[in-house]
């Protein structure tokens, strides 16, 4: 078995993982949302973002890992390599936007409970 097939293999393999994670994740959130729901808790939509964004922004982590074993390390070419920048560059800068919305729903649930808990 040669160097490149074992790399694909990995590659495909942390590609297949970073799918099943959003699958998985997106499947728990919303069977774990539908209680929640149900009983009208508050900020149920806050926490539906935040668990769903976070399970999102981990599947993209592991899908440009897999993008970046399988074009750098098989047998990188100038177009490979520039594939490879252009869905790296666009899954970088979904991920950036989605940590900051995460970032700020947290915040925004945060400051909520402050106000809530100080009676404001």
């Amino acid at each position: 078995m040669s160097f490149a097939v074992i790399v694909e293999g990995a590659g495909r393999a942390i590609d297949a993982l970073g799918v099943g994670v959003i699958v998985a994740g997106t499947a728990a959130t919303l069977l774990a949302a539908v209680p929640r729901l149900y009983s009208k808790i508050p900020g149920t939509y806050r926490w539906l973002r935040v668990r769903l964004g976070s399970t999102i922004l981990l599947g993209l982590e592991l899908l440009v890992g897999a993008d970046i074993i399988r074009t750098v390390a098989a047998t990188p070419t100038l177009g490979s390599v520039a594939v490879l920048a252009a869905i790296v560059g666009i899954r970088t800068v979904l991920s950036f936007s989605l940590d900051r919305e995460l970032d700020s729903v947290r915040t925004s649930a945060r400051g909520a409970e402050l106000a809530r808990d100080s009676g404001e």
